[in-house]
């Protein structure tokens, strides 16, 4: 039998899927390793292969395809363990990242400093040349500036180059020259030319792109190319894929190139999952996908069907944070998850994240040292996880710890153990809930029209008072919610995306300049599609972007045009009939007769890599629900008798009422009083929650 294997390396459990030609899923679940990627894996692989009977060798030995995201990328940059990296501007152009996009939160407040660039200004360094606008040389390139400059490099220590000039979008020649110098002088130095890796008119966002993508580079190549030695060695021989930002999948020899598109690999599968799910449910086809792990919860939309995508991620605070520059799947994260750490601030209130115990030492009922609360902890406490029955009875939880970490907060607000417990899974909850309200309501989204979906370990503990509050009616929980993520990646392409920049307005449209940009755009894809064909590898299509505004507006719309060349007047106004579409979706208002300003060109190929059917339904033949035990639980002042289910033992068309809670292997679903879960046809859970919001 053969067999797809996904993996999502996050910063407290690494997820494992695997599924078989039937379309059985298998989830396996681990403490993450931060030394060694593969010892999470390999571990999370045992409890797999425990279920499907067989040893760790004979199921890589029987896998088809190898599918791995992880949030390396995303914590290297957020924590700043980076490589060494230097920048190369054009002379006089320094401050680019220093000075980003000039934002701030605070408007008014003149004492705000600008915070540290991304590649501090004693590793930034101005090169003599500039080309213009138009891509003439002004000023040629000083060559013996550079060669003197890359021969102090080796005593700086420099462990990686990003070298972004002024207009290399218009004529990238003196960055290509750069880059030969480089190899030339620092033979085995990564760099990275924004004319390559980002070639757009935004100085920053393009300066940004190029930081990453370079200071990523030794820690990227050097983490996936152990992990596919490592899975060599252990006897897998076929193709390894790695998520990436576009909610896609790319080969790591590709990514590795690349690994700026590592940045929210990991989250970017979830609304991938999400939509599959829905849509075998039949449900509303606008969806809210939640996945909350141990470190982050993580937000992400799917509007009429269509996972939707951003250019402006920052990573950190918007403004003074690091924007990725790029396309990627529009997700919102907070520090809101399982390994969230409550604490009371100054002024005696309670406040939940957004510091995590991550996985080592971890909650304080993991036993492995941590002594601050968590909401793991406070779930625990409150009799929603079953300390003999966590992840399937694999991993025992110290109830003791969890309390004697909890007492501390209970103390200073004069509560019981319980009811600071209580607390802290509301506060998280309401962090939540806030998180969902910035990408739908402030968005002009109504979140009681779609289907919510909850996944993540700890998905499913506040997911009906959540949906309770935000008004959402129907909540799908997949059987495989505490692997979302990792689920998603079974159902993803194969996705690479390219760009050029050409500016031009409608009322006068440069068909030349345009599709000279357009026919760039397609080599470089049909490239890529080449060696996925060599690959086998043949269902291949291309979809066509651009990046628009009105005239005279500051940013822009990313809108999608039907093709990729432009045969006259009628394509023009396709494009702009479809720009007063997406302006209209966005701000409710178009400037119909206003001309439409288009900077930026982009083209992404998607490559259908068979993704399995989904899991098969459970068998139905009895529609009766019997508990597996009893146990107290809190959701309110007073304990309750709470019935404990076992997800195995649920068949399709069971209907169980509130108080209740579901054990998965890989995550728990508690069913508050006065909400109703159902099993579907399908095997999933679709939870009706309770119309008293919080309470």
């Amino acid at each position: 039998m053969k067999y797809r294997i996904s993996v999502d390396t996050g910063g407290t459990f690494t997820d494992v899927v695997v599924t078989d030609e039937g379309g059985q899923f298998t989830v396996g679940k681990a403490l993450t390793d931060k030394k060694r990627a593969f010892s999470s894996i390999a571990a999370g692989l045992e409890v797999a292969c425990e279920e499907l009977k067989i040893s760790v060798a004979e199921l890589l030995a029987s896998t088809s395809v190898f599918i791995y995201g992880t949030t390396r990328a995303t914590n290297g940059i957020v924590e700043r363990k980076i490589a060494r990296t230097a920048f190369l501007s054009t002379e006089g152009f320094p401050d680019t990242l220093l000075l980003k996009e000039g934002g701030k939160a605070e408007t008014h407040n003149l004492r705000m400093e600008y915070p540290d660039p991304y590649i501090p200004r004693s590793l930034t360094f101005e090169i003599p040349e500039r080309i213009s606008a138009e891509g003439t040389i002004e000023h040629p390139l000083d060559e013996q500036a550079v060669r003197r400059l890359l021969t102090e490099f080796k005593t700086k220590k420099i462990e990686a180059i990003a070298v972004c000039l002024l207009w290399s979008i218009a004529n990238p020649v003196h960055e290509k020259r750069i880059g030969e110098l480089i190899e030339e002088f620092l033979p085995g130095v990564p760099y990275t030319l924004s004319s390559e890796i980002n070639p757009i008119l935004r100085e920053y966002r393009r300066a940004s792109s190029t930081a990453i993508d370079a200071s990523l580079k030794p820690l990227m190549q050097e983490y996936l190319l152990t992990l596919e030695k490592d899975l060599r060695n252990a006897g897998y021989e076929n193709d390894i894929l790695v998520s990436t930002s576009f909610g896609g999948v790319m080969h790591l020899s590709d990514v590795v190139l690349k690994p700026i598109f590592l940045v929210k690999s990991g989250p970017a599968m979830a609304p991938i999952a999400g939509l599959a799910y829905v849509a075998a449910e039949e449900l509303a086809e606008d969806v809210i996908v939640c996945d909350a792990g141990g470190t982050t919860f993580d937000v992400s939309l799917v509007r009429d069907g269509q996972v939707e995508f951003t250019r402006d991620t920052w990573l950190g605070p918007q403004w003074t944070g690091d924007n990725l520059g790029m396309a990627s799947v529009a997700v919102h994260s907070i520090g809101a998850g399982g390994g969230s750490i409550a604490w009371v601030d100054t002024g005696g209130l309670l406040q939940v994240g957004p510091r995590s115990a991550g996985s080592e030492p971890g909650p304080a009922c993991y036993g492995l040292g941590g002594l601050e609360p968590t909401v793991t902890d406070a779930a625990v406490a409150l009799g929603y996880i079953d300390p003999k029955h966590f992840l399937g009875g694999r991993m025992h939880l110290d109830e003791s710890a969890a309390r004697k970490a909890i007492k501390p907060l209970a103390v200073v607000l004069n509560e019981s153990i319980e009811h600071t417990a209580f607390a802290i899974i509301a506060v998280a909850n309401e962090n939540m809930i806030q998180a969902i309200k910035e990408l739908t309501v402030n968005e002009g989204i109504n979140p009681a029209d779609s289907t919510l979906v909850a996944g993540g370990g700890a998905g499913g503990l506040g997911i009906a008072p959540i949906a309770a509050e935000l008004g959402c009616r129907n909540v799908l929980i997949p059987r495989t919610a505490g692997a979302l993520s990792a689920s998603g990646m079974q159902f993803s392409d194969i996705i690479t995306e390219t760009g050029a920049s050409k500016i031009t307005v409608t009322d006068a449209f440069d068909f030349d300049g345009v599709n000279a940009a357009l026919s760039t755009i397609n080599k470089q894809l049909d490239q890529f599609a080449s060696n996925l064909m060599s690959r086998g590898i043949s269902e291949i299509k291309k979809r066509y972007f651009v990046e628009a505004r009105y005239r005279f507006q500051v940013w822009e719309l990313e809108v999608e045009i039907e093709t990729g060349v432009f045969n006259g007047p009628e394509d023009v106004d396709a494009l702009v009939q479809a720009f007063h579409n997406m302006h209209e979706r966005v701000f409710a208002i178009t400037d119909i007769g206003q001309a439409v300003e288009c900077l930026n060109w982009r083209g992404r190929l998607i490559a259908d890599v068979k993704a399995p059917s989904l899991e098969p339904p459970r068998s139905d033949t009895e529609n009766r629900a019997t508990a597996d035990r009893i146990r107290k639980a809190y959701f309110g002042k007073e304990p309750i008798d709470t019935s404990i289910y076992l997800g195995s033992d649920l068949n399709i068309g069971v209907s169980i009422d509130g108080p209740a809670i579901i054990e998965e292997p890989t995550s728990t679903l508690v069913v508050n009083p006065g909400a109703n879960v159902k099993v579907s046809s399908g095997g999933r859970y679709i939870l009706t929650p309770s119309e008293h919001g919080l309470v």
